[in-house]
């Protein structure tokens, strides 16, 4: 296959490109779901994983980013953006087939050092062929209505990351065949045979021929010049911190379902699924505030929502485990999930808005390193936590003690892993404060955000149902208390 760039793209060939941009993404979702997340973290567990190396897997993806620094030379001297995605990729992909072949290595220990030398290799490979393909497609889809090309690429990439993850867990925690480490060599196997197609859809992608250079990339000088703006420290400030409190937990809800809650990985995997759908399904209500709101105001309010569900984890099985405990964890996965959507498409929105014209390349590159070096600490310091926090325990009761009676009702508990999501619950008050002292413009408050996202879920309703009561029962009492306040008083 010819992956040299195209002299010259016609409208049909850009149209097939869109397609296969489309096709690509869906595939490539699929090998997440297949290898990654729940999988990669069910996977170490059984290999015996420490809470240090689960911390080492999360924060590998975040040091690989470091390597975007290098591939930005590779292909200033190259100029064959889509040769250098596409064998970076195929290579990357080739190291997770070889996965599958880690139950088969010796011991545990080495089993271990293989999957962390892999994850390494697979992470870097993907960080260099994303820059080259981040700049192909910067070109290629330049002054092109993104809307419907975006829509359609998280519709289906959402479709076939829920049901390769709903499929993996189903695998993993029914396999037949023995032992259990081998469900998860098929799913890598699977995983890789997913990334092959998603490669060839992604080499019929055309590439336009990149503009001759104008003479060296000062890489240390295009990192400095954000630091030199006041607002843009603060933009910077805040994405440090939102990564650094964000991925201190996060990476380890995952091992707190499965270990400390002891839910199989089938659970885990919906409980992923419900997440994901939800992010998808209030991106396009995120995206129609975004254009009338202040990316400000909507942090204000998916914020406080994503880490008020990191503290609400514990308290879904307090005292212990009861009925409720896995309804209350799907209400928690969905809204978090929702608040995720909103973070992230914010969060994006506010460096493109705030990095002044013609300087965007150096002012987010300084964003994403500082996210990535913030995040990947995070994370180890996660892990090493998590070990010291392993044989501790914090409870508050309410103790009530009478002639006849003695009762004792537990309000906080927290144990192992639960102390991650609290001191990461705590750090969201700073992230709070670093997000209100960045100013972009018009200030809106967080009511006007909440209203707004309401009317928006209520305008869904009403193109996807004929039926008024099922909006007004979904947005009681909001619905009726607007309506009361609109009749004309006696």
């Amino acid at each position: 296959m010819r992956l040299r760039p195209d002299p010259v793209i016609t409208p049909d060939e850009l149209a097939r490109g869109k397609r296969a941009l489309v096709k690509d993404a869906a595939w490539a979702s699929l090998v997440g779901a297949l290898y990654g997340g729940v999988i990669l973290v069910g996977f170490a567990l059984e290999l015996g994983a420490t809470p240090f190396i689960i911390g080492l897997l999360a924060a590998i993806p975040f040091i690989a980013q470091l390597a975007q620094l290098p591939a930005i030379a590779l292909v200033e001297r190259v100029r064959q953006r889509r040769k250098i995605a596409v064998i970076a990729v195929t290579a990357s992909r080739t190291i997770i087939l070889s996965l599958a072949l880690i139950p088969f290595i010796g011991d545990a220990p080495k089993q271990l050092a293989a999957l962390i030398l892999a994850q390494l290799a697979i992470t870097l490979l993907g960080s260099v062929g994303g820059c080259a393909l981040n700049s192909w497609m910067h070109q290629l889809l330049h002054n092109q209505p993104l809307g419907e090309l975006f829509s359609r690429r998280l519709f289906w990439s959402t479709v076939l990351a829920s049901l390769g993850a709903l499929v993996a867990g189903q695998m993993v925690q029914h396999w037949p065949f023995g032992e259990r480490l081998h469900a998860y060599s098929v799913a890598f196997a699977l995983a890789a045979a997913a990334g092959y197609v998603s490669t060839h859809y992604l080499a019929g992608v055309p590439e336009p021929q990149m503009s001759q250079r104008s003479g060296p990339l000062p890489v240390l000088a295009m990192l400095r010049s954000p630091l030199k703006d006041a607002n843009f420290r603060r933009v910077i400030a805040f994405m440090g911190s939102w990564n650094f409190a964000s991925n201190l937990a996060a990476p380890f809800i995952t091992v707190y379902l499965l270990r400390q809650l002891s839910y199989p990985l089938g659970t885990v995997t919906t409980l992923w699924v419900a997440s994901q759908v939800a992010n998808a399904l209030t991106m396009y209500l995120w995206g129609r505030l975004s254009d009338r709101l202040s990316n400000k105001a909507i942090l204000a309010v998916a914020l406080p929502a994503y880490f008020g569900c990191l503290v609400g984890l514990p308290f879904t099985a307090i005292p212990t485990m009861h009925a409720l405990t896995l309804p209350l964890l799907y209400v928690i996965h969905v809204v978090m999930g929702a608040a995720a959507g909103g973070i992230g498409l914010a969060t994006g929105n506010l460096g493109l808005k705030l990095a002044p014209q013609g300087q965007g390349t150096a002012y987010l590159a300084n964003v994403s390193l500082i996210g990535a070096l913030a995040g990947g600490m995070a994370a180890l310091l996660g892990g090493s936590l998590a070990d010291w926090f392993a044989s501790r325990e914090l409870a508050v009761y309410f103790h009530w003690i009478s002639p006849e009676s003695s009762e004792a009702v537990t309000v906080l508990q927290f144990q192992h892993w639960e102390f991650l999501f609290g001191i990461s619950f705590l750090l969201g008050g700073y992230v709070l404060h670093a997000l209100s002292r960045i100013s972009e413009g018009h200030e809106i408050s967080e009511r006007v955000v909440i209203q707004q996202f309401a009317a928006e879920a209520a305008r869904s309703l009403d193109q996807l149902s004929p039926i008024e009561g099922l909006r007004a029962a979904i947005l009681f009492p909001f619905g009726r208390l607007r309506e009361r306040r609109r009749q004309p008083r006696a």
